[in-house]
């Protein structure tokens, strides 16, 4: 929960309360038991709440009826982080990616929704093809995904004999991967005196950048910083992304940057552990690097 927190900070939103309950099982309807959902919409009135978010991906269904029941808008976890990500893609590919990630999250889920998607209007949950009223026309959004890919073929190509010409270069080659804000974009700058943008929030770097680094003994390699990883990333994401993130295969070493003051650190190797063996890019060397202090009061 305190992960969702600094998810909705970093989109833009202030978060004014947080509800949990224990179940044994999710309600088919509404996610949340009937007295619970009815809780939520009291809060929601009281503090004037513009959007509710759930933590776990909701069916379309879930998500129409709590809605409905709440009277404000809805989005889950995957909306989210895919709001974030339109809101951080800077080039051209990236722009793609992020759409093509939310068409297709958003495809399966039309059914019923026209009414809903309707309200839609400023705020989080509604950067990139949420804003283009494209939602009640599924042919539409068909026709989109397919002449995105389409575009995306070209650039993935491209990307591709970039990395022939690195590989016949026998440049040695570093991937810098790692948790988002574990503080990959301030290593990378350090090594390659770059301006890979920094900052202390979630997915501050979107678009990989690749930049050549003199180490002090006169060894010349290539280091690139790469998309952070998070928990539960959204499938549609994971397939959109998956040229960008396959940069990593490409390696011949991996820092993997981990923020030892996270008390969950832990569990963010694991997370990006797992991610680097859906990449194939287990067997690569890696070096594990132990970033930010902890400091103890």
């Amino acid at each position: 929960m305190e992960e969702l927190k600094s998810l909705v900070q970093t989109a833009g939103g202030d978060v004014k309360t947080v509800v949990t309950q224990n179940r044994q099982h999710i309600h088919p309807a509404l996610y949340f038991g009937e007295g619970k959902a009815r809780e939520i919409k009291r809060m929601v009135e009281e503090l004037e709440i513009d959007v509710v978010i759930s933590n776990d991906e909701l069916s379309a269904g879930q998500s129409r009826n709590l809605s409905n029941l709440l009277g404000t808008r809805l989005i889950d976890r995957s909306q989210l982080i895919l709001d974030i990500f339109a809101k951080r893609a800077r080039t051209k590919e990236g722009k793609l990616q992020v759409e093509l990630a939310q068409l297709a999250y958003l495809l399966p889920r039309l059914h019923g929704q026209g009414s809903q998607l309707s309200r839609l209007g400023a705020g989080i949950g509604t950067r990139g093809p949420g804003e283009t009223k494209l939602e009640t026309d599924q042919r539409h959004i068909r026709k989109r995904i397919t002449d995105i890919k389409h575009r995306l073929k070209s650039a993935v190509k491209q990307r591709e004999q970039y990395r022939t010409r690195r590989k016949n270069s026998d440049i040695f080659q570093v991937a810098i991967v790692g948790y988002t804000n574990a503080g990959k974009s301030t290593l990378f700058n350090r090594m390659s005196k770059s301006l890979s943008l920094e900052e202390n929030k979630l997915f501050a770097t979107l678009d990989p950048m690749t930049r050549k680094v003199v180490l002090p003994s006169g060894f010349t390699t290539l280091a690139t910083d790469t998309v952070g990883f998070i928990q539960d990333l959204p499938t549609s994401l994971i397939a959109a992304f998956r040229s960008t993130l396959e940069e990593v295969n490409e390696a011949d070493l991996i820092l993997h940057v981990v923020d030892g003051s996270h008390p969950d650190q832990l569990h963010h190797q694991q997370v990006v552990n797992d991610l680097l063996r859906q990449l194939g890019a287990e067997t690569i060397p890696t070096l594990t690097v132990y970033n930010k202090k902890r400091f103890i009061h």
